[in-house]
């Protein structure tokens, strides 16, 4: 039976039963590929993501260890989401002036909230950048797409969310681990500190995986404004993590 294939390591598979565990998981990369896909400018192609999931599922099914217990579904889905999220840094596809224009709001950010010694409010960062608060949402809307591979979660086998990651590694050393472990807590901490309408749109949009448009529609205000927002909570977490860990700084 196939699911016995699942505990057959793969230098003893045969190549028709690794061809069938692949093609019984394609749908898992499709489902993936086209969540990631909602999230990303309309230049990212839908089958180029698609291509780098294929190669997660693979790498997956070359490198499970049943013993490690856990399911395959479960580790194909890390591998799949961190093989599409390595395809679009890659492929450099921010524009380098939208990432200088990130790091130009989240310097603003850091000055507001060392000036006034709490988290700041859209008026406070736009007086820092000189410019009139409509000046400054709109700057939000031009970073609004630059979060994606960069503030990610991994989900347990029940499915529910255990880890805030700020870049999806391929790599189960105890080292690794560890980092996890303490970026979970300082990602959990500098979300505790930023006002209640950004932690609710981050756990619609990271945790319950809904689309900006979906999220709207739940706090009943415009589109728009929910990618506004989305962008002012990712810079706050971004300037947080930079302070305390300099090393996964954009």
């Amino acid at each position: 039976m196939a699911a016995l294939a699942y505990y057959i390591p793969v230098d003893e598979m045969t190549e028709a039963e690794r061809e069938r565990l692949i093609m019984e998981h394609l749908p898992q990369v499709r489902l993936i590929a086209r969540k990631i896909h909602e999230r990303v400018p309309s230049s990212v192609a839908f089958d180029d993501l698609l291509s780098a999931g294929v190669i997660g599922l693979i790498q997956a099914i070359d490198n499970f260890d049943a013993a490690q217990g856990v399911k395959l579904r479960t580790y194909a889905e890390f591998r799949i989401r961190g093989a599409i999220l390595d395809s679009l840094r890659e492929g450099d596809w921010a524009p380098r002036m939208k990432r200088k224009l990130a790091r130009e709001l989240e310097a603003a950010v850091t000055r507001a909230e060392q000036a006034l010694g709490r988290a700041p409010e859209e008026s406070d960062i736009a007086a820092q950048l000189g410019i009139p608060v409509e000046e400054y949402r709109d700057k939000l809307n031009q970073v609004a797409a630059l979060d994606i591979g960069e503030l990610q979660y991994a989900r347990n086998e029940q499915d529910s969310p255990t880890l805030l990651q700020y870049a999806v590694s391929n790599q189960e050393s105890p080292e690794v681990t560890l980092e996890r472990t303490e970026l979970e807590k300082l990602i959990a901490s500098a979300i505790d500190r930023i006002p209640g309408p950004e932690r609710t749109v981050l756990s619609l949009y990271f945790f319950e995986e809904l689309t900006l448009r979906e999220i709207a529609e739940v706090m009943g205000i415009h589109l728009s404004r929910v990618s506004q927002i989305k962008s002012q909570a990712i810079l706050r977490l971004r300037t947080a993590i930079a302070r305390r860990w300099p090393g996964v700084a954009a």
